[in-house]
């Protein structure tokens, strides 16, 4: 697993701004939603094509901010990246851009392998998917971004205005999600030991990057310990 620590100059920087290290001191529960993005096999099963080993060190801490999340009243949402058309990868007002990004053969790979009912498409075995739990598919490296999937609009539905991002890969489709989540009104928190990247350089980056403008960046227990206490303060109020 990654290990992860704030810089002092990062935290003295965010005590000037905003008075405190983390802007997430207390959450509502069942306004807040746990959001798993892309923990796939195609990003986690040894020999396909974009699979690292951090991604399947961070299922223990997934599943229980999970489980947490369910006690604390929140819902839990998956989300699966589906590769899009091959119409819509070339087409000029399609995503062709990330197209280029790729060698005919690993074009390919990733076409086939993230394509619904492919290898790599289903979410990873391990993780504690429960019925009760809704499945997000998106099209591209943010869900929030404009047609790439449903996931406002589930959000919305539910009355969630703050969202916990855990999945892979932090610096790119946990880090973009998050981001463009901020944009749209979102109170969002990444979680360091339940996010993953290629490498710990990246992994750090990321989160770095994301703290000092976009939302909070906290630890699996430390979120925890706000989901438990926001169970007790509700518990406290109906009595």
């Amino acid at each position: 697993m990654h290990e992860f620590e704030f810089p002092q100059d990062y935290i003295d920087r965010a005590l000037k701004r905003q008075g405190r290290v983390h802007s997430f001191e207390h959450l509502d529960a069942p306004a807040t939603a746990l959001v798993v993005v892309d923990m796939q096999n195609y990003f986690m099963q040894d020999g396909q094509q974009a699979a690292f080993a951090s991604a399947r060190d961070i299922v223990p801490n997934v599943n229980r901010l999970a489980g947490e999340m369910r006690r604390a009243g929140g819902p839990v949402i998956w989300i699966q990246t589906e590769s899009g058309l091959e119409t819509d990868m070339v087409k000029p007002d399609g995503w062709w851009t990330a197209r280029e990004k790729y060698c005919d053969e690993g074009w390919e790979k990733r076409r086939i392998g993230l394509s619904d009912g492919g290898e790599g498409y289903a979410l990873w075995s391990a993780l504690e998917v429960l019925p009760e739990d809704e499945i997000v598919i998106k099209r591209r490296f943010s869900a929030f971004i404009q047609g790439a999937s449903n996931l406002e609009e589930v959000l919305r539905r539910r009355g969630i205005d703050s969202i916990i991002i855990t999945g892979v890969a932090t610096n790119v489709c946990c880090e973009s999600t998050g981001r463009d989540a901020m944009m749209i009104g979102f109170r969002t928190l990444m979680v360091s030991d339940a996010n993953a990247a290629g490498s710990d350089e990246i992994h750090r980056a990321s989160l770095l990057s994301f703290y000092s403008s976009f939302g909070d960046v906290q630890t699996t227990d430390e979120v925890i310990g706000l989901l438990r206490a926001s169970g007790q303060t509700r518990a406290d109020a109906a009595e």
